[in-house]
Parts: C-alpha cells; sequence; structure tokens
C-alpha cells in the first residue's frame, strides 16, 4: 500500500510555514518567522502579506528537502483557507493552488482553527506518544481567539465558549505594550511573571454568562491600576515589573481554567486539551497538570513546537480529509472569519 504524504503550508498571519506529513507522522515542519513587525508592536498586514511572498518558495523547498520528498511523491497539497489575514491568506492559497495544479495534485482546504486542535495528532514517531480520544474538550487560546471547542471527530468541532472582545493573547499584548515590553508581550510576561508574586496585585475577573469569556474589563482594570500608581510613584512599572506580571498572569489563567472546569464538569468530559499560541504559556501548562490531577481529568498539552502557527497543523488536518477523500475546488477563496462550528 503507498503511503500517503502531505505538503502542508501556513500562512494566515505572519509566519511562513511548510510541512510534510508522511501517513500521520512529521517529516519537516519550516518556520520563517518576519521580524519586521516588532517595531510597530503588532503585525501590519501589508508587510506580512508582502514577507509572504518572499518567503514561500524557500520554505516549502527547505520542508521537502529536510523531509527527503520529491515533489513527485506527494499525495495532496494541503493549505490554511482561513480564518486569518486575508493578504495573507492569499498567498498561501495562491501558491497551493498553482503547485497543486502543476503538479496534477487534489487539494485540501484547512481552517486555521480546526488545525490548532488537530495538531495533538502530529506523530513525531516516538513511542511515549498520547493522543486524545473523542469526544473530548479543547481550550484554544491564542492572540485572536479564546475559544472552548468540544471536538467529537477530526470533522465536527463546536464552539461552545468563547471571548466576547479581546482575546487572551492579546490582553496580555496590549497589557504588555503599556508596561514598556516588546511584542508579542505573552512570552515576555511569562518570563517576567517566573520571578513574581502572582498575588501582589488584584485584577477584575468579568462574571460572563455560560462559558464564554471577556478580557476587556481584566484589561481596563490594569490599566487604571498602572494609571492610579504611577500618579503617586512615576517609577511604579519599572519597580513592580515582576510582580505585575505574575499578576496578570494568574488572573488571565483562572479565568480561562474556571470555564473550562464548568465545561467539562456539566458535560462530564474528562478528556481535555489545550492549544494555540497561548499554551505555550507556562502558568497555563502548569494549571493544566494540577487541574488534571484535582479533577481527575486526563489532561493532553501539546510540544511547544505546535503551539504556534506552524505547517505540521495545517499538514495532519490535511491528512485526515485525505482519508475521506474531503477535498476542495481550484475555485475556492480565503476567509477572514469563521462560524461557531467548523
Amino acid at each position: 500500500m503507498n503511503s500517503t504524504i502531505i505538503l502542508g503550508i501556513e500562512s494566515s498571519c505572519d509566519d511562513t510555514s511548510a510541512a510534510v506529513i508522511r501517513d500521520g507522522v512529521m517529516l519537516s515542519n519550516v518556520i520563517a518567522s518576519q521580524a519586521v513587525h516588532t517595531s510597530f508592536g503588532g503585525v501590519v498586514p501589508e508587510l506580512a502579506s508582502r514577507a509572504h511572498q518572499l518567503n514561500i518558495i524557500p520554505v516549502v523547498h527547505e520542508a521537502l528537502k529536510r523531509a527527503g520528498i520529491e515533489k513527485s511523491e506527494l499525495s495532496a497539497i494541503a493549505f490554511t483557507r482561513g480564518p486569518g489575514l486575508l493578504g495573507s491568506l492569499l498567498v498561501g492559497t495562491s501558491f497551493a493552488k498553482g503547485f497543486a495544479q502543476a503538479l496534477n495534485l487534489p487539494l485540501v482546504d484547512v481552517n486555521h482553527l480546526q488545525a490548532h486542535v488537530l495538531a495533538h495528532y502530529i506523530s513525531e514517531g516516538k513511542p511515549d506518544e498520547r493522543r486524545p480520544e473523542f469526544p473530548f474538550l479543547c481550550l484554544l487560546v491564542s492572540g485572536g481567539n479564546s475559544q472552548i471547542v468540544l471536538v467529537k471527530a477530526y470533522n465536527d468541532m463546536e464552539v461552545i465558549g468563547q471571548t466576547i472582545d479581546d482575546a487572551a493573547g492579546e490582553a496580555f499584548d496590549k497589557c504588555a505594550k503599556v508596561m514598556g515590553l516588546p511584542y508579542p508581550g505573552g512570552p515576555h510576561i511569562d518570563r517576567l511573571a517566573k520571578e513574581g508574586n502572582p498575588k501582589a496585585f488584584t485584577f477584575n475577573k468579568p462574571q460572563i454568562p455560560g462559558y464564554n469569556y471577556s478580557f476587556s474589563g481584566l484589561k481596563t482594570s490594569f490599566l487604571y491600576l498602572l494609571r492610579d500608581k504611577i500618579k503617586e510613584n512615576p517609577n511604579f512599572v519599572e519597580e513592580n515589573l515582576n510582580d505585575l506580571c505574575a499578576s496578570l498572569q494568574a488572573t488571565v489563567v483562572d479565568i480561562l481554567m474556571n470555564k473550562l472546569r464548568k465545561a467539562a464538569s456539566e458535560l462530564n468530559i474528562r478528556q481535555v486539551a489545550v492549544a494555540g499560541g497561548v499554551s505555550a504559556n507556562s502558568a497555563l501548562r502548569q494549571a493544566f497538570l494540577d487541574f488534571g490531577v484535582k479533577h481527575n481529568w486526563e489532561v493532553y498539552i501539546p510540544p511547544f513546537a505546535f503551539t504556534t502557527d506552524n505547517a505540521a497543523m495545517i499538514a495532519i488536518t490535511g491528512y485526515f480529509k485525505y482519508q475521506h477523500n474531503d477535498f476542495c475546488s481550484i475555485e475556492e477563496v480565503p476567509f477572514a472569519r469563521v462560524s461557531d462550528k467548523f
């Protein structure tokens, strides 16, 4: 029986990535990041799409080279169709279409958020790998999304809770910016928090019905605290930076975990996973381990390489869809937003 070899292409935001997966096992995962956005304090869509145009061919070439795979051996091309920045998505979509047509290969369109969830099924060929069984709950947290997803199958996922305003990662980045920390702020807050007291300051925890989240109130209370304290002491932020980061991080993690605990308890689901860029946060990862012990959950935490945007998660989703002949037309166009079911 011939192997199924999928080339995955990811270009939803500011990372250009290509990966090769053979029969579910990752052979390569190449990511080209864009440092150009750092000085702007956030991703500039026009600059991102231009950088993707420069990066995509060398990144795909490198992914095939590291995998030891010839173009002629590929079974299909999987690409991120959305959600994301339209200009960035257009670069990856256009390349995938052209490459697939040139090689006479089927196209597989991938939902970026679905791929983050299915990153838990990427195999690196290690003997001790664990994968969640359906159904399970996945906390999907990133700069643009904070969602609780009920995962019934690889192609049946329902968002049962989500932020009604800012995402958790967005709150980290915005609060980091007012403290003078570089973009993206999440990793810097995580690093500084390790030396701080998580109970030094108290911030607002909005009470939102159901499983939904809100982080705008937290962000506002953080800004007001800084404003008032700086009036008393202009050096307040510098003198309390570690404690501020630790307290902010602890509050975000509490908000995330309390809703997840509520969902797991009410739905009687004990398999719980985390995914997305914020899943790299050390406090959130530790909270998952602690909650697993306390509530008898089976917890699944992705390797750091699969937390941020990467093409391996696109390729593994493409692999699942390929098994079910779930292909897309050359006419499909990218989309910026997504519904509550994907």
